[in-house]
């Protein structure tokens, strides 16, 4: 269930093991083809949210959350913002507010690692 509190939207679904797992292994092998600045994608979950932080040398940030809403291929999509310390529910540059985990990670990673080219739709 979802609802709103103090202007936000709480709640949501649990996200199952498998999910867990395999959302790991997607952004793992999505960082490896097309971030290869990132030594390492960090996922932590909590309650319907998935936090993904980015380790680029030594210093790990964090980039995005994902919002589970029942599947594994579309999630809800905040980025971090650095300048407020909290994550702020975005659009993708689909023009949408979800989809895919791997476009999660590329919008956010042209931001925060200087490459807007991640931003442009292939045809």
């Amino acid at each position: 269930m979802w609802a709103r509190v103090w202007g936000r939207i709480v709640g949501g679904v649990k996200i199952p093991e498998s999910t867990k797992s395999s959302l790991s292994q997607r952004l793992s092998a999505r960082a490896r083809e097309r971030w290869p600045g990132l030594s390492e994608v960090k996922v932590r979950f909590r309650a319907g949210f998935a936090y993904v932080d980015g380790q680029v040398g030594e210093e790990v940030m964090p980039l995005f959350r994902l919002r589970y809403a029942g599947s594994a291929s579309r999630w809800g999509f905040a980025v971090y913002r650095a300048s407020h310390d909290d994550y702020e529910e975005s659009f993708l540059p689909t023009g949408v507010m979800g989809g895919s985990p791997e476009e999660a990670l590329d919008c956010a990673c042209g931001l925060y690692l200087g490459d807007p080219s991640a931003w442009v739709s292939r045809l």
